[in-house]
């Protein structure tokens, strides 16, 4: 199998021939294809396409966003929607499929487009955490305006990505960190109300690309899964294994949507003993995949922001492939 078709039959729980990897480096078996940022005129400095002020302290990562340009309704009222039919955004990426198709080793690898923050995190960073949790509970009409403009402007993109791309695209990436340390940021019920009849919606234009749905999320999601293996969802990153439980993950999910992951990046990682992280890649691998794919390994691209030695990494990308229960045998 190519790169791009193991990754598929892991996924598709098609039984691959070895564990798939996205990330490091040239180890990787995935290749992001991305349009550009299209700010509009008068963007202030620090701000991205969505006039969202972001911050950074001295530590190394990316920061975290201060300015929230739709803080109150009234701001909403002239606010100024970055247009995902901009042609700046698109205008390279023709050129750079036809580069793709046409290299050794990146042509055969699984390909990936991606929004960065796509409906729960980009209402947050527009209006604030708090004042979307107030406006959801209190069932404002003003935050389901927004997020429905969030909505088709995700949609908008997957089908001029489409148009661009075809089935040269394998997935639509995107990122909602839903979880704190313990469990969801808001009921179980809210999200069910609010978010997930938006995620079919986001979900089926993808599938009707002939896309999967890979989403990250940070935290204990252990509630939200059910929801968005309804939803259509295909891959789900996860890297905090240990605050969602290992055990449980793979006795509830397994077998029921594909995980990337790694050892976790908080508790496992930073500790940097190489003993525990080669029994968590053999746990994590054997646990929430399946003899018939189900697991892809991940790589948390940033090692300097959790502390942990790039070697590390190696390590652990090795302990994982060493113990490869779709090369070795289960």
């Amino acid at each position: 199998m190519t790169p791009r078709e193991n990754m598929k039959a892991a996924i598709d729980f098609r039984c691959p021939e070895r564990l798939p990897i996205q990330g490091y480096g040239e180890n990787s078996d995935t290749f992001w294809l991305m349009p550009e940022d299209a700010k509009p005129a008068g963007t202030s400095p620090g701000c991205d396409q969505w006039s969202c002020r972001w911050e950074r302290t001295h530590m190394a990562n990316m920061g975290q966003v201060k300015g929230h340009p739709i803080a109150s309704w009234d701001d909403y009222k002239t606010y100024c929607f970055p247009d995902v039919n901009d042609p700046r955004r698109y205008a390279s990426v023709a050129q750079r499929l036809t580069e793709l198709n046409a290299h050794p080793v990146n042509g055969p690898k699984y390909r990936i487009t991606a929004i960065f923050m796509l409906l729960w995190e980009r209402l947050q960073s527009l209006h604030g955490f708090e004042n979307c949790m107030i406006d959801i509970v209190e069932d404002n009409s003003q935050i389901h305006e927004l997020a429905d403009r969030l909505t088709d402007y995700n949609i908008a993109f997957i089908k001029n990505m489409h148009r661009l791309c075809g089935s040269h695209i394998d997935a639509f990436n995107f990122s909602e960190d839903w979880g704190t340390e313990t469990d969801l940021m808001m009921s179980p019920a809210h999200f069910r109300s609010f978010f997930l009849p938006r995620y079919k919606k986001i979900f089926k234009a993808a599938h009707d690309c002939g896309w999967h749905v890979w989403m990250h999320s940070c935290g204990k999601v252990n509630r939200a899964i059910p929801m968005l293996i309804e939803a259509g969802l295909n891959i789900i990153n996860l890297q905090q294994p240990l605050a969602l439980g290992i055990d449980e993950i793979g006795r509830d999910f397994a077998g029921k949507i594909a995980f990337e992951s790694l050892c976790d990046i908080q508790k496992t990682l930073p500790k940097g003993d190489r003993a525990e992280i080669a029994a968590q890649a053999k746990q994590l691998v054997r646990q929430w995949g399946t003899p018939q794919g189900g697991f892809i390994l991940g790589d948390y691209g940033d090692e300097n922001a959790i502390g942990v030695d790039p070697s590390l990494k190696t390590f652990m990308r090795q302990s994982f492939q060493q113990n490869d229960p779709w090369k070795n045998g289960w």
